[in-house]
């Protein structure tokens, strides 16, 4: 029997709860938050046996042997090196860490002493992800990626998490180096990163804030980002997030010298794309046909998982987390292999130090006296 702990018990720690509590061999034994009445609502809540206002502590007296970090980006890296160094194996919620150096020391420390550590890259695990991924190991692509689109998406508004950032400038986001988009993209940039093969690949960024902001009296959230990533192996990539444009995608394309296949995380959709015309008029007229045929398919896939009460909204961190815990019992490979972990803070390190050289070089503009 796994002992799970939870450190921070906000509202990501309860869709980690959930989804721990389906999870057969574990059971969670402690949670810990500084604020003693988040400790408390959510052991109470979930039936949780001990509190906790100290790491330390916790890990002491609880003795759990997996620690779930929930808290804020900023105390990840500390608090999960606190938890190796005490023996135990970690998962860490998106982002990782706030910069690559940190990501590079949390996995070695973890292969040091013999444990295991993963992301929250949850997205990668949904059934739809799953299934793209068997028919990229098949070969459907051909003999392997050429080019990848990844969109990820984010609506603000004046309510909630986005409401409370953008009403508050000292709001623990604006604290991030990259800020909003710190603590969002990873999901389709970890996407990216998983079919890349360069430890270092090529990173162009264009940061934007919409007008949308601007009208707000916002200077400081960059809410509209364009990326081109390449490497030397001649695979290139697009990542586009946006909070204005609209259908708001969750989307991921992937294409080969052979064929290509379209993910809508949204709609639980996979899209088999093939890369050999159809002879003159056929063309027109057999597409569309195969394609309404993978709807109805996809319709009936989604269908038999919710009659088998296995399709919900955090079915890709059901199984990461189920995943990582077998790993550890097994001693196999992480889910993640670290490379991608390190390949995704390396990408999301380089866009953010294009993006604070942009926003000094618009500032020095700006402050640049004007000719007489």
């Amino acid at each position: 029997m796994l002992k799970i702990a939870l450190v921070g018990c906000g509202k990501i720690a309860d869709a980690h709860a959930w989804q721990i509590e389906r999870i057969s061999g574990c059971r969670i034994v402690a949670a810990c938050d500084r604020e003693p009445m988040m400790a408390m609502q959510f052991c109470e809540r979930f039936n949780v046996p001990a509190q906790y206002t100290d790491v330390q502590t916790m890990l002491r007296e609880a003795a759990p042997d997996v620690i779930h970090i929930t808290t804020p980006p900023e105390s990840h890296y500390p608090l999960a090196v606190q938890c190796l160094e005490a023996g135990r194996h970690v998962y860490v919620e998106k982002p990782f860490t706030l910069h690559y150096h940190e990501t590079q020391r949390l996995i070695e420390l973890a292969m040091e002493r013999g444990l295991k550590i993963t992301a929250g890259h949850d997205d990668q695990f949904s059934h739809v992800a799953r299934r793209m991924r068997k028919l990229i190991s098949s070969g459907y692509l051909g003999d392997h990626p050429v080019h990848m689109e990844s969109n990820y998406c984010y609506e603000l508004s004046n309510t909630g998490y986005s409401g409370a950032m953008l009403g508050d400038k000292n709001h623990w986001v604006r604290r991030l180096p990259g800020k909003l988009l710190h603590n969002i993209i990873s999901h389709g940039i970890a996407r990216i990163a998983e079919h890349l093969t360069s430890d270092n690949p090529t990173v162009i960024a264009q940061g934007l804030i919409s007008p949308f902001l601007k009208n707000l009296g916002e200077s400081e959230i960059i809410d509209e980002l364009r990326v081109i990533v390449s490497e030397e192996s001649g695979r290139t990539a697009y990542f586009t997030f946006s909070s204005q444009m609209r259908p708001g995608l969750h989307s991921f394309s992937i294409y080969g010298n052979k064929n290509g296949l379209a993910l809508d995380q949204d709609q639980e959709t996979l899209m088999k794309l093939r890369g050999k015309r159809h002879k003159s008029y056929a063309e027109k007229f057999v597409p569309p046909v195969s394609l309404a045929r993978q709807g109805i398919s996809n319709l009936r896939t989604n269908v038999g998982l919710f009659l088998k009460n296995d399709f919900h909204m955090k079915a890709g961190m059901h199984y990461l987390i189920g995943s990582f815990y077998r790993a550890i019992e097994a001693n196999e490979p992480v889910p993640i292999p670290y490379e991608e972990i390190l390949r995704t803070a390396r990408i999301m390190e380089s866009i953010f130090d294009q993006l604070r050289a942009q926003a000094e070089l618009r500032s020095a503009h700006i402050q640049e006296p004007a000719h007489a």
